[in-house]
């Protein structure tokens, strides 16, 4: 079996059962408490104990949108009091643990600088024939994980940037789909990558057109990822356990409306996002961002052997 590499094996510390003090963490890789500590803030730009108590938080969210009482999540998330758990979550995600909105309305990830986010449990899916199992290395939703992923790297890569950088034009006449809009500069860009797929998971739900306005500063642009992402991977785990990409969507919200197998809408989602994307890093290396942490790579080899510990 091929070993992981060397931060993997830390952040698995990190987020193994038990004691979660740095000093159990750190006995966990057999390294001392500050070389563990610095190594991982060096690795994954958190400190160990930030990266657990938000990956536990994240955790505790995913529980209560599936039903879990506030009382079982505090204890499971490893705090002592639901008082404290609450004080904790409502810092996290401005509000009560009772109050988190459903999964379909706002994700249970909260914003990482290294995409280190907690995951459902789920990691097998049903074939279409219901006869076998497909793992979750399925090539679409790797590929769909992956776009999710670098969006929100990138997100925060921007997030440092000034208003004056966000707006400087770049690429002058860059439009790539007439009815987008320009994607001339960082800004323009940036809110064309996130609120893309709003549109098709309302043609999806069924829902009425999506308020696309509101505030598009990197950090509510990251939110709103934060939230629609989750949605999406949902909707593409659905669709892939019911092997439905040759379903048909009458998108109403066209005009006149318009039908699209959902194949081709996630074909289409993928294919200008990766774009985008890559405009947004040639736009953010002109700006003098620095892209230089694997998190910000953007090859899917890369994210993920960094993901499953996949060496070569």
């Amino acid at each position: 079996m091929r070993d992981t590499d060397p931060l993997r094996r830390l952040l698995d510390a990190v987020l193994e059962e038990g004691d979660g003090s740095l000093e159990a963490m750190a006995s966990g890789a057999h390294l001392s408490p500050f070389y563990f500590q610095r190594t991982v803030r060096a690795g994954a730009g958190e400190s160990p104990s930030m990266i657990r108590r938000r990956v536990l938080l994240e955790q505790a969210a995913w529980r209560l949108q599936r039903g879990t009482a506030v009382t079982d999540a505090a204890l499971e998330a490893g705090y002592d009091s639901v008082d404290g758990f609450s004080r904790a979550f409502h810092r996290a995600f401005g509000c009560a643990p009772s109050r988190l909105p459903p999964a379909v309305e706002r994700g249970h990830w909260l914003p990482a600088p290294n995409g280190l986010h907690f995951h459902s449990p789920t990691v097998l899916y049903l074939a279409a024939d219901g006869t076998s199992e497909v793992s979750s290395g399925d090539v679409t939703l790797l590929m769909v994980e992956h776009d999710l992923e670098d969006i929100e790297a990138l997100l925060a890569v921007t997030q440092e940037l000034s208003a004056e950088e966000l707006d400087r034009v770049r690429l002058p006449g860059h439009r790539p789909r007439f009815f987008d809009g320009s994607e001339e500069t960082i800004a323009q860009t940036l809110r064309h990558l996130v609120l893309s797929r709003e549109p098709w998971l309302a043609a999806v739900a069924g829902e009425e057109e999506p308020d696309l306005g509101g505030p598009s500063d990197p950090a509510a642009l990251r939110e709103r990822h934060a939230r629609t992402g989750a949605r999406w991977l949902a909707l593409m785990r659905e669709i892939r356990s019911r092997g439905a990409w040759q379903d048909r969507v009458i998108d109403a919200l066209c005009d006149p409306p318009e039908s699209f197998l959902i194949g081709q809408i996630v074909a289409h989602e993928l294919t200008f996002s990766a774009h985008r994307r890559q405009s947004l890093r040639w736009m953010l290396a002109d700006a003098g961002a620095d892209l230089a942490h694997p998190a910000l790579d953007p090859d899917p080899i890369l994210w993920h052997r960094r993901r499953t510990g996949d060496q070569p």
